[in-house]
This record gives C-alpha cells, structure tokens and sequence, in this order.
C-alpha cells in the first residue's frame, strides 16, 4: 500500500498488486465502502498475469479524511492523479456503485486519460435518484432519509444498506465484516458523498464516452436498480449490459467467478 497525494495535500491510499502484469485495471470502490470489498478480484486476477490496481477515495479505507471535496468532479480528479502516477498507458477501469458514477465523471472530464477499456459494475449512473425523465431509483426523499440517518445512526444505515446489498444469505460472518467498511469510512465523507449522490445527474456524460464499456449489473439490484443498466447502454455508444441472475448489487462476491472471468475476458479484448 503507496499514497497518492492529490489536490490541498490529500493522501489517497493505493495498492498495486503484481505491478508487472501485462494489463492493469484500476478497481474504485462504492459508498460507503473502501478497496476492501474486491477481495475475490484480487485472490484470482494476478493469476492471470493482470495487474489490480484500487484506490481508497478520500474519506474512506486507508486514506485521508478531509472535511470538504467530496463532489464527483473532486473524485474524479483524485483519481487522474492516481491513474496519471501509473507507468502503463492503457488501463481497464472497473468502477463500482459510486464508484461506477465517479468513473463515468472521470471518462467525461479528463476525456478517458489512459483507460482502454471501462467497466461499470452496479453503477449508480446516471442519476441515483429520480429526476424529470428518469423514473429510476430512490426518491430525493428517501435518500435524504438515509443521510439523515447517517448523521444521527450511521451504524444502523451501515447494518440496512448492508442487507440491501445482497440477494443471497451468506451468512452472519460475512455481512459483520463487510458492514464493518461501511462503518470504518468516515461520517463526513459518508454524509457529502450522500449528497453527492443525490444532487449529481450524469445523463450528459454519458455521451461523451467512445471507450468500450462493459456494464455488469445484478438483476435483483435493490440499491441500484437494472434499469440504470439499461439507460447508461442507452447513452453510451459502445456500452453491452452483462447481466447477473443470481445477484444484488454485491455481484462481484455473489457471482464472483463469473464477475471474474468476465473481467478476465474483457481485460484481454484485442
């Protein structure tokens, strides 16, 4: 695990597994999480001669918690430093759940530095909450019940949006450790990147990608419903939907062997 330093001196922590794979992919993780939920990416992908780059977002996991810059803009231009910093020019970029969103930003904004190919695995694009024209997702008001409860029982938001996050049981021991992240993460960051969540619209961004873009959705996504699958394939040119039956959101653990020979596949597309 490296550091990052990106704007007003914010450290972002990185970890760089098999540095010299042939092809990399830059893992960024959802809210209120960290780097630690690709575990089962990690365990498998360097086998396969792929280089696994994550990055912990300001506010969460091992990197510095500032009280302000938690805008997808702010997110997206931490993120092209630490792509910037990386000494490969072509890399996979696999963006989950908020994660998904920033990287859509990032594609729309630095004009898809470096990134041949982008993954977005349950992604919380192009709006998370419902707009005019886009009946998907939450309401801005139950959203804002969420940051409510963020701000006043963060460990009760952490226990419920961990259940929501799976179709499957995988037990007591499993959900303890993953909404353990989710409480690890700091307040602040949990609650600005709420608000990110609901107050950010990327209907406009998304044409703006001309990468190839796998989209890997579960289909009994609570959090981020398939229908955000179907729209960001609507709005990104050269955008195909990889659906996942037996998924939540968590696809990339509930179906972690077809997520990562997926990737795999992907990854090695001439």
């Amino acid at each position: 695990m490296y550091r990052i330093t990106v704007e007003g001196g914010v450290r972002c922590a990185v970890q760089d597994l098999n540095p010299r794979g042939t092809r990399a992919i830059v893992f960024v993780h959802g809210w209120p999480l960290d780097q630690r939920i690709f575990e089962c990416q990690y365990t498998v992908l360097p086998q396969y001669g792929i280089r696994c780059v994550s990055v912990d977002l300001r506010g969460f996991g091992e990197s510095d918690r500032p009280f302000r810059g938690y805008s997808y803009n702010r997110l997206a231009d931490d993120l092209y430093k630490v792509i910037a910093s990386l000494d490969c020019k072509c890399v996979t970029l696999c963006g989950f759940s908020m994660g998904g969103a920033v990287c859509v930003r990032y594609m729309a904004r630095h004009s898809g530095f470096k990134v041949s190919r982008l993954v977005l695995m349950g992604a919380a694009a192009p709006s998370f909450v419902q707009r005019p024209g886009y009946p998907y997702g939450m309401t801005t008001q139950q959203l804002d019940g969420l940051i409510s409860q963020a701000y006043n029982n963060r460990p009760q938001l952490c226990a419920s949006f961990g259940r929501m996050c799976f179709a499957q049981n995988h037990g007591e021991e499993y959900l303890s450790w993953f909404t353990g992240i989710a409480w690890d993460a700091s307040g602040w960051g949990t609650v600005q990147c709420a608000e990110a969540l609901r107050d950010e619209d990327l209907r406009g961004d998304l044409q703006r990608i001309k990468t190839p873009t796998a989209i890997f959705h579960g289909v009994q996504d609570r959090v981020c419903p398939y229908s955000f699958a179907e729209e960001m394939r609507k709005g990104i040119a050269n955008a195909f939907i990889i659906p996942f039956e037996q998924s939540g959101h968590c696809l990339f653990y509930e179906e972690r062997d077809k997520c990562n020979s997926s990737l795999i596949d992907f990854i090695n597309t001439n």
